[in-house]
C-alpha cells in the first residue's frame, strides 16, 4: 500500500510543478509602483499661428485676452491645479529658453502674450511656485534624414500635401473645421474636456491614417511614422527624462494632435499613469 501511494506522489509532482509553471503572471508583480502621474492637456493655439493643416479664419478666433475668456482661464487654471503637478512641460523648443521667460513672467512680464505658453505655462508654474518650465519640443527623424539625403526626402514626400481626396481625409477635414471654430464660442473648461477626451483623441489620431497616409503602397505610411509619429516618441522620451522619481505629477501642455498619440505611448508605458483630463 505504501508503495502505490509512493508511486502516486511521483505521478503526481510533475502534474504540479507543470501547473505551476503554466501559471501566467500578474504584471503588477514585476512592475515597481506607484507610477508617475501624467497629465496630457491637449490645447488649440491661443495664439493661431495657423502652421496647420487646416486654417482658422480670423473670425473665428478666440480672444483670449477678452475679460470673459479671461475669467475661463482662471477656471480652466483652478480645475488643472486639482492635479497638483510638480513638473510642467509645454510647446516649445530649448531656444525659447522657457526658465528664464518663467522668471521674467513672475515680474510681470508678458502678461498680453496671448500664446498657451504664457496663459497656461507660466501662469500655472507661477500659482504652483514651480521654479522650472521644461521645454520638450523636438523634431522629427524626416529632418535627419533630409540632412543626409534631400534626394531621396523629396522622392518620399512627393504628394503628401494634405489634399487628398480620400473620403475618410475629408470627413476629418469637415470634423476638425467645426472643432476649431468652438472655443469662441463655448465654456473653454467644458471644450477642453472634449477635446481632451478619449473619444476625439481616436478621431485626431485615426485622421493620420487617411489621406497621404495611403500614398502608394506603403511610402505614405514611411513618411507619416518617420514624421509624424517619431516626432511624438521622440517628445515621449524627453518626457521620460523628466521623470526623476516615480511619484512626479507631471503636466504637458502641447498641440492637441500630439494628445492622442501621447496617450497612447503614456498608457502603455510601465513608468507612468495617465490621467484622464475629465477625472480631476
Amino acid at each position: 500500500m505504501k508503495f502505490r501511494l509512493f508511486q502516486f506522489l511521483i505521478f503526481l509532482i510533475p502534474i504540479l510543478t507543470y501547473s505551476q509553471k503554466a501559471q501566467f503572471p500578474s504584471p503588477s508583480e514585476y512592475f515597481s509602483e506607484p507610477k508617475s502621474g501624467v497629465l496630457v492637456l491637449g490645447t488649440i493655439h491661443f495664439d493661431y499661428p495657423n502652421l496647420d493643416a487646416i486654417k482658422t479664419g480670423e473670425e473665428d478666433q478666440l480672444d483670449v485676452l477678452s475679460e470673459k475668456k479671461q475669467r475661463e482661464i482662471t477656471e480652466l487654471i483652478d480645475y488643472i491645479k486639482r492635479f497638483q503637478p510638480n513638473k510642467i512641460a509645454i510647446e516649445a523648443w530649448d531656444s525659447f529658453k522657457a526658465t528664464e521667460k518663467l522668471r521674467k513672467y513672475k515680474k510681470g512680464d508678458f502678461k498680453k502674450e496671448k500664446s498657451e505658453r504664457y496663459q497656461l505655462g507660466m501662469r500655472l508654474a507661477t500659482e504652483l511656485d514651480l521654479d522650472t518650465l521644461y521645454s520638450i519640443d523636438t523634431g522629427p527623424m524626416i529632418a535627419d534624414l533630409a540632412n543626409m539625403d534631400s534626394t531621396y526626402v523629396a522622392k518620399l514626400t512627393e504628394d503628401y500635401d494634405f489634399q487628398s481626396s480620400d473620403p475618410f481625409h475629408q470627413m476629418s477635414i469637415e470634423y476638425f473645421k467645426v472643432v476649431n471654430k468652438l472655443p469662441a464660442k463655448m465654456n473653454l473648461l467644458e471644450y477642453f474636456k472634449k477635446l481632451n477626451s478619449l473619444e476625439h483623441h481616436q478621431y485626431v489620431l485615426g485622421s493620420y491614417l487617411t489621406g497621404d497616409f495611403k500614398l502608394g503602397d506603403q511610402r505614405g505610411a514611411d513618411v507619416t511614422s518617420v514624421w509624424w509619429y517619431n516626432r511624438n516618441l521622440r517628445l515621449f522620451r524627453k518626457i521620460q527624462e523628466m521623470n526623476t522619481n516615480n511619484n512626479d505629477r507631471i503636466l504637458v501642455i502641447f498641440g492637441i494632435d500630439h494628445a492622442a498619440i501621447l496617450r497612447h505611448l503614456i498608457e502603455y508605458s510601465p513608468e507612468f499613469e495617465f490621467i484622464e483630463f475629465d477625472s480631476l
